[in-house]
């Protein structure tokens, strides 16, 4: 199978995932004219390019036909590759997943993408990915079974649940007869398996059974026969109680026969079977079970006929394994990086038990917008804060669906590219009225390809996808001016249809969307004659009229669009060590959807919790797009060097502090971002003029350098190298805050409104009031406490105290933070509260700097942290020696927070 996969390929000019598997012969009397090499060879390849389009948010399957055949034939795909098709995908109709058709010589197979969840069919569970055989036997009564998909998930997760609860995995009491040698003495089977001896025509006590399998045969090929029964019994009986296998016994009389003959050698034999066994590919679910293979005993047993030795019963005893053993590797197939790739065992019970993570200890802030429970296989989960907009008012925000016409969006671009390119307006209106649509939403952008993470070309105007009632969805790009001389179509064609592809994986894979879909590329130019150039391939692909989105439909395909569009990966997804997205509010994604071009220097204030750093990091994803930028041409500067490591690990720019900022020379940085510029000091240069320099080389057009700041954390009374707050320019105002529990942000808000009554002397009061009020989402519960006049032990006994009760609640190291004031403080507080906790098993507190990678409880500065975020902070003695600044230190603390804060001082 693994050749014939590579033998298939991924074809490029198509905007869909589209996979070539040659010539096939069509048609259930040719097809039973083929050889059954070729007939399955062929049916192979299909399957295999069905699997992995299943598996990676559909496409087509495109053949040519090796019978003869003209375009009017209705000629049927034949029956075996129908039925194939169909148990891909059982129990659902064929129609659910696979739909075909016929254009000249060649046949397609439009592939709609997997979805898991509950069958509509038989209300059975389906599973994350598709595959072409699990290979998971197991024991039912007296018989060995292949398990069903649904079967499947339930007894990986089972077994998983018991390998992780026991780490060394004990089977389940009924089965000690495997190892109470007691049980074993009186146990009949156990008994006969001990015996040297069996006669010829002996009736055994015992019949088959759940851990009995009898087995007799007559074939000269017993190696053979043993090879193929030894994966598919051994396997059930390891999954399911243990047993036994006799070879040589009748199953209805259970009469010993005998299977081996007296001048075979056993010891190859024993051999052939030990190899067979030894090679079944197993898995183990936790990391805490052994890393043991199956155990098992062989034994001959002597047959004898009237005292003489006449054959042998080969009797193989199994035990239970602890976690799963395979038949085969089971069999399911990917595309990746353009090629079909097969899962391996590991990936494969990976994507089998992929869920939704448990967030119950977060359960009251955060709700689910994407559930793995009902989507494609490479979706990941999807949360928004509960007082946050969520994907509904999103996508009725941004994308607004029209009963009546087709709207365009947003509208301050549109005004904008329409007063910039003239004809641009009526070349598009154009077009809408060819389409025929009265129902839907034109959606702008200056580059589709950057807002799905691809490159911009800088010779597209912009692009506008078209989705609309009873139409394919269809993505215009319009070219400033026709192609150079001798340039030709192709480049574009290859840009506009890749962008399409690209888009249409992105609505499946992260927005979720579960229904048939397709994206159609258009490439318009805008000319001085203002006419459209229509560059659509004669080969174009011709969906079925299933793919044209219904009116009802629009709502959620756009709501998967606002999902690709509007996810990020959550800072959560640290904590709990799983993947999980967020979504982006109306406000952050107006700052990152910014040209660019025309934006090259922005100042944007944000009080706490406002997601800054987010922000910061989808724009530098952005400028690397833009611009076609290496990693080492992007700089992100911060004060403290936790945050520097955490952007480091994300792997997208180069990351710095102030200081090693204004040591170095940068000559290959074209960008700069810079975050947390409030704590910013001048103390080794004026480093705002030095990044000013860099991104504004002469000869060069500007780099990027947008600086994010909040006087509302400042932590130091220095010079801290920025304009003031009126030579600031442009600059946008973040004043959403989304990060805090209720009781947290009322905390902090307390504090703003101090800061801003009686501010202190760095800050100009006029800028404080310029940056205006602060929206706080209200709603998510959370916990907050302030305690006075305490002991250090009184403070360290609270902490342990506290932190073994939120241990029993479900939160772990990795949720909690413990800051203080300075760096000695750390020294003062740390062994006392080592020693307080070292009896609570599975905390560990970390002063390091790295200790945000770990799973550790961070003990850290409140300046160092800032920028960070974890669900429980304790701030120990927050106090200033400064004390202009001790409302500051207290806005950064409690911002740290999300659910939990608990505030503590010493006498």
């Amino acid at each position: 199978m693994e050749l014939l996969a590579r033998s298939l390929h991924v074809e490029l000019p198509y905007p869909d995932v589209v996979i070539n598997v040659g010539k096939i012969t069509l048609g259930e009397k040719n097809r039973n004219k083929l050889t059954k090499v070729k007939k399955d060879e062929e049916r192979e390849k299909i399957i295999i390019a069905a699997c992995s389009l299943l598996n990676s948010g559909g496409g087509v399957i495109i053949m040519e036909m090796a019978n003869d055949c003209t375009e009017k034939m209705d000629i049927e795909m034949g029956l075996d590759l129908e039925n194939s098709l169909s148990d891909l995908i059982e129990p659902s109709p064929f129609h659910t997943y696979f739909e075909t058709s016929l254009k000249e010589k060649f046949y397609y197979i439009f592939v709609r993408s997997w979805s898991s969840g509950i069958s509509p069919e038989n209300n059975s569970v389906k599973p994350r990915i598709c595959s072409q055989s699990m290979n998971l036997y197991y024991r039912s009564a007296t018989r060995t079974l292949k398990m069903s998909p649904s079967l499947v998930i339930n007894f990986l997760k089972e077994r998983k649940k018991r390998s992780c609860s026991s780490v060394e995995s004990a089977p389940p009491q009924k089965v000690l007869k495997f190892i109470d040698p007691n049980i074993e003495d009186r146990d009949p089977v156990s008994l006969v398996f001990q015996r040297d001896r069996l006669e010829k025509g002996e009736v055994l006590p015992f019949s088959e059974s759940m851990t009995v399998e009898f087995k007799q045969f007559a074939t000269k090929k017993i190696v053979t026969y043993i090879k193929d029964i030894i994966p598919k019994y051994i396997s059930a009986f390891a999954n399911t109680e243990g047993g036994y296998l006799f070879i040589g016994v009748e199953d209805s009389s259970r009469k010993v026969e005998g299977a081996l003959k007296e001048n075979m050698s056993l010891d190859s034999l024993e051999d052939v079977i030990k190899q067979k066994i030894d090679r079944l590919p197993f898995v183990h679910l936790s990391p805490t079970c052994p890393a043991l293979s199956v155990k098992y005993t062989i034994k001959f047993l002597e047959v004898y006929d009237k005292e003489e030795l006449y054959s042998y019963v080969c009797a193989i005893k199994v035990e239970p394994f602890c976690c799963v053993v395979f038949s085969e590797k089971p069999v399911s197939w990917i595309v990746e990086d353009g090629c079909i790739k097969s899962l391996s065992i590991e990936d494969y019970t990976d994507k089998i038990l992929d869920a939704d993570p448990d967030l119950s200890f977060l359960a009251k802030q955060f709700d689910s917008q994407l559930s793995l429970d009902n989507c494609p296989p490479h979706s990941r989960p999807v949360y928004c804060k509960k007082t946050l907009d969520h994907k509904e008012e999103l996508q009725k925000c941004l994308f607004p669906v029209s009963s009546e016409e087709i709207k365009y969006k947003p509208d301050s671009l549109c005004q904008e590219l329409f007063s910039e390119h003239e004809g641009l307006e009526e070349l598009i209106n154009k077009e809408i009225c060819k389409e025929k649509c009265s129902q839907g939403i034109l959606i702008f952008s200056r580059s589709w390809a950057v807002d799905i993470g691809l490159q911009e070309n800088p010779r597209v105007l912009c692009d506008a996808l078209l989705i609309a009632s009873d139409s394919f969805p269809i993505l215009y790009t319009i070219l400033r001016e026709p192609p150079l001389y001798g340039e030709g179509y192709s480049i574009w064609e290859n840009y506009c249809v890749y962008t399409a592809r690209m888009l249409k994986q992105k609505l499946v894979n992260t927005g979720g969307y579960t229904e048939k879909v397709c994206i159609i590329p258009k490439i318009l130019i805008l000319n001085s004659g203002n006419e459209a150039v229509d560059l659509r391939s004669s080969d174009q692909l011709i969906y079925p009229k299933s793919y044209r989105v219904k009116f009802e439909e629009m709502t959620k395909l756009l709501q998967s669009l606002v999902i690709a569009l509007l996810s990020f990966q959550s800072f959560l997804s640290d904590q709990i060590g799983y993947e999980i997205l967020n979504l982006l509010t109306i406000e952050q994604y107006k700052v990152i959807s910014k040209n660019l071009h025309k934006t090259p220097e922005l100042f944007i204030h944000g009080f706490p919790g406002t997601g800054k750093t987010i922000i910061a990091m989808k724009i530098i994803e952005k400028i690397k797009n833009v611009f076609n930028c290496e990693k080492k041409e992007i700089l992100f500067i911060c004060e403290n060097q936790p945050l520097k490591d955490f952007m480091r690990k994300k792997d997208i720019c180069e990351a710095v502090t102030r200081k090693h900022f204004q040591t170095y020379i940068f000559n290959e940085v074209k960008h700069i971002i810079i975050d947390e510029a409030q704590n910013f000091r001048q103390e080794d240069g004026p480093w705002y003029k030095k990044a000013k320099a860099i991104t504004q080389k002469p000869g060069q057009s500007p780099g990027t350098l947008w600086i994010f700041l909040d006087y509302f954390q400042t932590s130091h009374i220095e010079d801290n190298g920025l304009p003031d707050f009126n030579s600031q320019y442009p600059k946008e105002m973040l004043t959403k805050i989304v990060r805090n529990a209720d009781p947290i942000a009322r905390y902090i808000k307390e504090n703003i409104e101090m800061i801003k009554s009686n501010p202190p002397f760095y800050i100009a009061p006029t800028s404080l009031k310029m940056l205006g009020e602060a929206h706080w989402s209200s709603g998510v519960q959370g916990f907050f406490e302030l305690k006075k006049n305490l002991t250090r032990d009184q403070i360290v006994t609270y902490v342990a105290e506290n932190c073994k009760k939120l241990f029993q609640k479900g939160f772990s190291s990795k949720n909690i933070a413990i800051l203080v004031s300075t760096l000695k403080d750390i020294d003062y507080y740390e062994e006392s509260l080592k020693q307080a906790t070292k009896k609570i098993r599975g905390l560990r507190i970390c002063s390091a700097p790295t200790a945000m990678e770990g799973d550790y409880i961070v003990l850290d500065s409140i300046r160092r942290f800032s920028g960070l975020q974890r669900t429980i902070v304790f701030g120990l003695n927050p106090v200033s020696v400064f004390p202009h600044l001790s409302l500051s230190l207290l806005v950064c603390l409690a911002s740290r927070a999300l659910t939990h804060l608990y505030i503590l001082y010493e006498n």
